[in-house]
């Protein structure tokens, strides 16, 4: 059993940002969430997860989904734009485990990663960032369009406009540069 004392430290010195949530506010964070996302720990404990999105839509949006696939799995995990303090966006790896299956908001563990160092960051519109979210998944865009409900059409439409914003030259180097995994 490790002793409580270093479970702390193990908290506080983790190499990734940690949050412990109640009902998607944030209750306790770490240093690395603090510096990661440019706040001091009373700008971001006690405030909802919110101020680190984009935007109040896709705060919304991402929530709906993590809830389903929390209620399915009690887990989640995505790759996805955040902003810093500075309204700086990066692209963040996120990880969240409930401690609450038959109510996974009601209590979470979360996770945050800035992968920007292997992710390109260019300028998205919100609907961009939605479907770039999805790519990474390895969604086709029919499954994409079925999820945003729009029509397939659109969704190529905006991979498009991925493509030439990353400089690719196509789908498959435009996922390479989503991901930033090499080819």
């Amino acid at each position: 059993m490790i002793p409580e004392q270093d479970a702390l430290t193990a908290f506080e010195f983790a190499p990734v940002g940690i949050v412990l949530a109640q009902q998607r506010v944030v209750s306790r964070c770490n240093a690395q969430m603090c510096r990661m996302f440019g706040y001091a720990r009373l700008e971001i404990e006690g405030h909802s997860l919110s101020r680190l999105y984009p935007s109040a839509e896709e705060f919304e949006r991402v929530g709906a989904i993590g809830l389903e696939r929390m209620r399915r799995e009690n887990f989640y995990l995505d790759e996805r734009i955040m902003k810093r303090r500075t309204g700086e966006h990066f692209w963040c790896r996120v990880r969240g485990q409930s401690l609450t299956p038959e109510n996974p908001f009601d209590r979470a563990v979360w996770s945050f990663a800035d992968i920007s160092g292997v992710r390109p960051m260019v300028a998205l519109t919100l609907r961009e960032r939605q479907i770039a979210m999805y790519v990474t998944e390895g969604l086709t865009s029919k499954e994409i369009a079925r999820l945003l409900d729009i029509s397939h059409r659109t969704v190529e439409a905006h991979r498009a406009r991925l493509q030439e914003k990353l400089g690719a030259r196509n789908a498959a180097e435009t996922i390479a540069r989503i991901t930033g995994v090499p080819q």
